[in-house]
């Protein structure tokens, strides 16, 4: 047993099986060296340590003469718990002991290839899927989907608002994938301008402008053999987009300076916030481009559409922002108050008020008060109705909340553009800018 954990807890997993070695990483090296004599090695992992990391990557290209079973903590990083499907089986604390006698077993017992893939396979589905806490029926049909489209190796194109998980549902392709050995590159779409597109995506060589003083690999070499990402696609200009199409058709590219193409290796995941299709019917976006991309199609439904995930999501997010100390609890009005919002930022908004509200909690008693977010008209700071007003004043709280409302989901949608925001309301940006300065509101919505 190889252990980075402390030596109780190395100990306690030694004493469900006969266990002829307990060893730390100091000794691994030597220990390993001589794995002749080994029947399994079981590594402890701590997600503290970085030779944790380092050992269980290092098994996708070392194999061990022997099986290895992988035993990672509860709250592990997502890092490592990909990395601990490089072993032959892995566990995730706690384990009761039968469990982990039974794999011990399955492992020395030697499976039949097609079962020991078979196992493997469904190994890897629980780490990448383990981080979509859910009970919305939509969103489990997604990720079941999800499984069967990882094995097709075509584009997918993923739609769904800021903060929804769609760069999550990517990296779960890419590790149900195939490919999952290989790199998985995110390109961020609007940071690419048209005059560094191909610079950003294919590269350049030697001297092919005047500050190219070596060669450079641009996101499609980098991702070889793997996934590259494209993060809100329905940001790119027409140009770009005509540079995107070229690449997706042919399956080449040429770095720039060079007298040569280059034949891609990678599987295309795309991302928008928007629906193509109406950016298509819109003219934002080319109708080419859009049938290149929506070979495979996910739509990740908003929090909002989700109401039942609200508890689930926030009781999960309090356990892993505590960890490892005793969670924070939510008073029923402060879950009253999460459940009557709108949550336009979604899963990654709920994230960052639960963090904010568990450290002014001091990881206590969360109540109304801790939760800094605008409850909607009729919701009063402990989720109980407001008091009854005048008619003045009851009309004056509705429409400052609705002018709130409506020019932070415009600009929203127009990301952060005032002057579309303010054409699409029938302002004028002078008069648009007044109503955001008037509630504080940022040219982002926030």
């Amino acid at each position: 047993m190889i252990s980075t954990a402390p030596a109780g807890d190395g100990a306690g997993i030694a004493a469900l099986h006969d266990v002829s070695e307990i060893i730390d990483w100091v000794q691994s090296e030597e220990v390993l060296a001589r794995q002749q004599r080994l029947a399994l090695v079981i590594a402890v992992a701590d997600d503290s340590e970085p030779r944790s990391l380092s050992f269980l990557q290092s098994l996708s290209t070392h194999r061990l003469s022997c099986p290895c079973l992988a035993i990672v903590p509860a709250q592990a990083s997502p890092e490592l718990l990909r990395s601990s499907t490089c072993a032959d089986d892995f566990i995730v604390l706690p384990v009761h002991p039968e469990e982990l006698r039974s794999r011990i077993d399955r492992l020395l017992g030697r499976m039949a290839d097609g079962e020991a893939a078979q196992v493997k396979m469904k190994l890897a589905e629980e780490a990448c899927l383990r981080h979509f806490v859910t009970q919305d029926a939509r969103l489990l049909r997604v990720l079941d989907d999800l499984r069967c489209m990882a094995r097709a190796n075509v584009p997918v194109l993923i739609i769904g608002e800021t903060g929804t998980g769609k760069e999550l549902c990517a990296r779960a392709l890419h590790h149900l994938s195939s490919r999952r050995n290989g790199p998985f590159v995110p390109a961020d779409c609007p940071a690419l301008p048209d005059h560094l597109l191909e610079n950003e995506l294919f590269g350049h060589v030697r001297g092919a402008y005047t500050d190219a003083h070596q060669e450079q690999k641009g996101l499609v070499a980098l991702a070889r053999g793997g996934t590259l990402f494209l993060d809100e696609v329905d940001s790119l200009s027409a140009t770009s987009q005509a540079k995107l199409l070229r690449f997706l058709q042919d399956r080449l590219y040429r770095p720039l300076g060079s007298d040569r193409f280059v034949a891609a290796d990678v599987t295309l995941v795309a991302a928008a916030n928007r629906d193509l299709r109406e950016c298509v019917e819109e003219h934002h976006f080319r109708s080419d481009l859009y049938y290149r991309l929506n070979v495979l199609n996910v739509t990740l439904p908003p929090l909002r559409e989700r109401p039942g995930d609200i508890e689930l999501l926030a009781k999960h997010y309090l356990r892993e922002l505590a960890a490892p100390e005793p969670a924070a609890s939510l008073a029923p009005s402060a879950l009253e108050l999460l459940r009557s919002y709108h949550w336009p930022g979604n899963v990654r908004e709920l994230i960052n008020v639960l963090m904010r509200a568990a450290v002014l909690a001091g990881n206590r008693r969360i109540l109304p008060a801790h939760i800094s977010i605008v409850p909607p008209v009729g919701v009063a700071a402990r989720g109980a109705a407001l008091p009854a007003a005048n008619f003045h004043d009851a009309r004056a709280k509705a429409l400052e909340a609705f002018e709130r409302k409506y020019v932070a989901d415009l600009l929203q949608r127009h990301r952060g553009n005032v002057t579309h925001a303010a054409r699409e309301a029938g302002k004028e940006r002078r008069a648009f800018g007044r109503i955001l300065r008037k509630y504080n509101i940022s040219r982002f919505g926030e």
